[in-house]
């Protein structure tokens, strides 16, 4: 039986006679950190945005344990969690009750569950202590793990995180990084993260998908990326041209 989470077959998406994405394919075996990393413009959005079912490619194919987005998208994204482009929520209301709120969307969660999932919740993304305080209060970062607890209300095993990172101070960034690597380390999730801070995703990542131009320009460990020019940085300047 394969491991594999995620395949993305010859994904291509076309406006007008401009190409986003360009018969782009890879996988995502499960229990991996990924980074997607490209230049400005390089169709990462685009790609997540199809690979939750909120756009539709051209041709190609997304299939999220074995069921195709397209034609059975209930079942292929109800372990998937997702914040893409950053979250929005609105100021007047306590982290506790936009949860509240969004658990009530999930029929896998017993109503006599919701308040203990909850916390459990608002713990690993540690805002316990903010979780009666309103939005208005919250900071960036906050805002982001509260993004990320949200992702993760339903049956999640792969989370989606378009460029988490963005508008975080040095502090958030860490804190933000801290929090994947233990959900990681404690409950075994995939994660798929794009975001333009080439040092952020060394840290944190296993494998690195590199897209330039909406196609595929690299696949592998991160590692093997970076053997030889010491830093992602200087591997990435080269494989895209930059």
């Amino acid at each position: 039986m394969s491991d594999s989470l995620v395949e993305v077959s010859q994904v291509t998406k076309k406006m007008g006679k401009r190409h986003l994405l360009d018969r782009v394919s890879f996988k995502l075996q499960k229990g991996k950190i990924y980074g997607f990393i490209g230049p400005n413009g390089a169709g990462k959005t685009t790609m997540m945005r199809i690979m939750t079912g909120l756009m539709q490619p051209t041709s190609g194919s997304v299939k999220i344990a074995g069921y195709d987005v397209q034609t059975d998208r209930e079942k292929a994204l109800s372990k998937v969690g997702a914040i893409i482009e950053s979250p929005v929520f609105y100021d007047y209301m306590t982290g506790r009750e936009v949860l509240r709120n969004l658990s009530r969307l999930h029929s896998e969660i017993a109503p006599s569950d919701r308040e203990t999932h909850i916390e459990q919740l608002l713990t690993k993304v540690r805002l316990e202590a903010q979780g009666d305080d309103k939005l208005k209060a919250y900071s960036t970062g906050m805002k982001q793990r509260l993004g990320i607890a949200q992702s993760m209300l339903g049956a999640s095993e792969l989370l989606l995180l378009d460029e988490p990172s963005n508008g975080l101070d040095p502090i958030g960034k860490r804190e933000l990084r801290d929090i994947v690597l233990q959900l990681h380390a404690s409950a075994n999730y995939t994660f798929f993260i794009s975001s333009p801070l080439l040092d952020e995703i060394q840290q944190i990542c296993d494998e690195l998908i590199v897209i330039k131009g909406g196609r595929l320009a690299w696949k592998g460990p991160a590692e093997q990326l970076v053997e030889d020019s010491q830093r992602l940085e200087n591997a990435f300047m080269g494989l895209t041209g930059l």
